[in-house]
């Protein structure tokens, strides 16, 4: 999540957060589709963020990746004719060493005041184990959880 306003023109940040979050989330779905499809079920989770539902400055490219997860998604549903489940898992603030990866000094400032609601990490886990522990002819295809008082 290296966030910088466009502008500052950080292409090696952008191609970063496309090989790992788009490139990342492809080749995982790519090594487990096909033996999935085989055996006419399975389940696969992806984790975006609130970046994929909202576009905020200094975001553009990680919120363009998350957009991406998004669709991803979506398009496991729509293509498995109901054998896949998908799950999209979109956390907001969560305590994780991801903020460390923000070079662009004012947004990392930015990051800092809203990661200072930041839910813990096993709050996610938890969403994941929900949508897992579903019945098989259950799709739990969406979730967003964040601290109860962010906004974004």
């Amino acid at each position: 999540m290296p966030l910088s306003p466009l502008a500052a023109n950080k292409v090696d940040e952008w191609e970063k957060m496309v090989d790992v979050n788009i490139k990342g989330v492809l080749y995982g779905i790519s090594a487990v589709m096909p033996i999935m499809l085989q055996q006419e079920s399975g389940h696969i989770i992806n984790l975006s963020s609130v970046a994929g539902h909202k576009v905020f400055a200094g975001g553009t490219v990680y919120c363009a990746t998350k957009f991406a997860v998004k669709a991803i998604s979506e398009g496991i549903r729509l293509e498995s004719d109901g054998k896949i489940r998908s799950t999209n898992i979109s956390p907001g603030a969560v305590a994780t060493e991801l903020t460390n990866t923000i070079s662009h000094e004012e947004t990392a400032e930015m990051a800092e005041q809203l990661y200072g609601m930041a839910i813990d990490a096993d709050a996610i886990a938890r969403a994941i184990t929900y949508a897992i522990e579903q019945p098989g002819d259950v799709d739990v295809n969406e979730m967003i959880i964040r601290p109860s008082k962010q906004e974004l």
